[in-house]
């Protein structure tokens, strides 16, 4: 099929984007792809919906609106956590159903929901994420359910997209189909002001930097205990909510000491950027998971990383930069990285390289819209739901 058929036509093909809290991004990683793969179909000439979820209970269920050229529907839910985002997807996939298009869903936490629509012939591309149920965090009851959707995902799906290789060849292990390998991308970041870092007491290449959620399988507390092998007058900077009656959140908190400075969540782009941007070196302590978006936010700002050493942050940042298992080696590095200007130097260098060969966002949203395309039919896509 002619790949530039969509720019043709004389209507523009379209896709509804599932699976995300919704656009402007304001949550993580989803929310930001949807953000730019919208933008970027939208740009070439298809029309683009994203289901948004109304935390705010300002809107009525199916409200729409549009938001720089891109249609979005909105749905709120009754309740919070895990139970309000099924809730959400449920009324999504509901009225997606009676919407023209190809639906991309991002996640597969409640494939089991997507059924209806392989039922009733809409053509369906799914991002299998990461290996959910693998996460300690989850219990027995939540590892079952995600696990099931796993299996589920990967076989109603036309499509399935992996974001590393190593998540592409355990969903070939679910299905007879291959999955299409496609990254997480991020932007490149040549510049930052250095302003957001004064009201941490921060000086550019005097810190660490870790930005995720505090849980055990991020090792954060390994992290802030490799940190006390900082020299005075560096520091450690751990971004993420801390709740006080949270055991592991407890320990991290006790571990960090003078060294370690916890600002709490921060949602503003432009000051997380600044702070990656000016680090000594990112710390990236995820054990499981894909192609992770901060560890490539990192790549693409030029940081040095100092990564858990598992075949995930291997394959993503690549062979020049430093990694670790345990605490004692976490802080051996940091003596390193500290110690060694030079290879600072060449790590800088060699995540520059890196994301240049596979993280640019322009190739992984052209990628996405020649998967879209393999999938639709002229005809189907512009007939109306009977």
């Amino acid at each position: 099929m002619d790949q530039h058929l969509a720019r043709q036509s004389q209507r523009p093909w379209h896709v509804n984007i599932l699976g995300t809290r919704g656009i402007p991004a304001a949550h993580g990683g989803f929310e930001t792809f949807a953000a730019k793969l919208a933008q970027y179909l939208l740009d070439r000439g298809w029309s683009v919906t994203v289901y948004c979820q109304d935390d705010r209970g300002t809107r009525s269920d199916g409200e729409t609106d549009t938001w720089q050229g891109i249609e979005r529907v909105f749905f709120r839910t009754s309740r919070g956590g895990s139970f309000g985002t099924m809730e959400f997807d449920f009324k999504c996939v509901r009225h997606c159903m009676g919407q023209p298009g190809i639906d991309l869903i991002l996640g597969y936490n409640t494939a089991l929901f997507n059924l209806p629509q392989r039922l009733v012939g809409r053509r369906i591309l799914m991002n299998m994420d990461g290996i959910e149920w693998r996460r300690a965090k989850w219990g027995r009851v939540a590892k079952a359910w995600l696990f099931l959707n796993e299996v589920i995902g990967s076989n109603l799906a036309h499509v399935t997209i992996a974001d590393h290789p190593r998540i592409a060849e355990h969903i070939a292990r679910r299905c007879l189909k291959t999955p299409v390998m496609i990254p997480y991308g991020a932007d490149r970041v040549e510049t930052a002001d250095a302003a957001p870092l004064r009201g941490l007491g921060l000086a550019p290449g005097r810190y660490a930097i870790s930005i995720a959620r505090i849980e055990p399988e991020n090792s954060i507390l390994e992290l802030v205990q490799g940190a006390r092998a900082l020299p005075d007058g560096f520091r450690c900077v751990v971004l993420g909510n801390l709740d006080p009656a949270n055991p592991y959140h407890a320990r991290v908190k006790s571990a960090g000491g003078a060294r370690v400075i916890f600002p709490g969540a921060i949602y503003d782009t432009d000051v997380v950027a600044a702070l990656r941007y000016h680090a000594l070196v990112y710390l990236h302590g995820h054990q499981v998971g894909g192609t992770n978006p901060s560890l490539v936010e990192a790549l693409g700002a030029g940081n040095a990383v100092l990564a858990h050493d598992n075949p995930f942050n291997r394959w993503t940042a690549g062979p020049g930069q430093f990694y670790f298992t345990d605490p004692d080696e976490c802080a051996h590095q940091i003596r390193m990285i500290c110690r060694d200007p030079a290879r600072l130097t060449r790590a800088r260098q060699a995540a520059r390289k890196r994301f240049a060969e596979a993280f640019e966002w322009t190739e992984i949203l052209s990628r996405y819209e020649d998967a879209l395309i393999s999938q639709c039919g002229q005809e189907w896509l512009h007939a109306q739901p009977q």
